[in-house]
């Protein structure tokens, strides 16, 4: 029992977080010598960056043709959308599902199908509330084309958002990932944006909460989900 509920709470931390927490631990020993409430409040923030560089082992669902979540968090966004062009994804709309993370969830990003990287780019641009649609287009991003066995094509865009001052992509053209493998982490509260393949529903709702590698998004070339809510 004791070991189920260490690992319940104690989660391994991403290759970033040390040197944060460690930055974090430092001024709160510093605030503890001036003023014990400030250390408390400290304390508190340092955990809060452990928690937020967490990351944590996920069961990756392995039926055939599954699209899962890149991300932790609630999905807002759901419509069809032209995938930004540095993508090569085509001039037409695709449907769009955007999973928005908060400063409280696990910000490390998983491929949502099994496939070759065939394409990475970056675009700088603002730091608008990734909440917002205009995000999509006009906040930094980097995008990344999976290419599946048969040729299927799948976007996945890696927003910065309001707080966020850094995106993290730990993939290069060429990679070979599979379905629910790490390529990256932004920092700190951001969004991921997936372009599902043409004649592909989501299977998910606005406001549905999503754990990135687990959570099913769509089912490849399954267009019937008429349930699918979108805003």
């Amino acid at each position: 029992m004791s070991v189920s509920l260490l690992a319940t709470f104690v989660k391994p931390v991403h290759r970033e977080g040390p040197k944060f927490i460690a930055a974090f631990a430092v001024v709160t020993a510093i605030l503890w010598l001036l003023w014990e409430p400030l250390g408390l409040l400290g304390l508190v923030l340092t955990v809060w960056c452990y928690y937020f560089f967490r990351d944590p082992d996920r069961t990756v669902p392995m039926d055939e043709g599954l699209i899962v979540s890149p991300a932790d968090g609630i999905v807002s966004l759901i419509g069809p959308a032209i995938p930004p062009a540095e993508l090569d994804l085509g001039p037409q709309p695709l449907m769009r599902v955007s999973v928005f993370m908060s400063v409280f969830d696990c910000h490390v990003n998983r491929a949502p199908v099994a496939g070759e990287v065939t394409e990475v780019a970056y675009r700088p641009g603002k730091f608008l509330s990734a909440e917002l649609d205009k995000a999509s287009e006009e906040n930094e991003r980097n995008g990344l084309v999976l290419t599946m066995a048969d040729g299927t094509r799948l976007g996945v865009v890696q927003i910065a958002g309001l707080v966020a001052r850094r995106i993290l992509c730990e993939v290069d053209t060429g990679a070979q990932l599979e379905r629910g493998d790490r390529f990256g982490l932004i920092r700190f509260g951001s969004r991921l944006d997936v372009y599902l393949p043409e004649g592909t529903a989501p299977r998910v709702s606005v406001g549905q909460v999503m754990t990135s590698g687990e959570s099913v998004l769509a089912v490849i070339g399954r267009d019937d989900t008429a349930t699918a809510r979108t805003e």
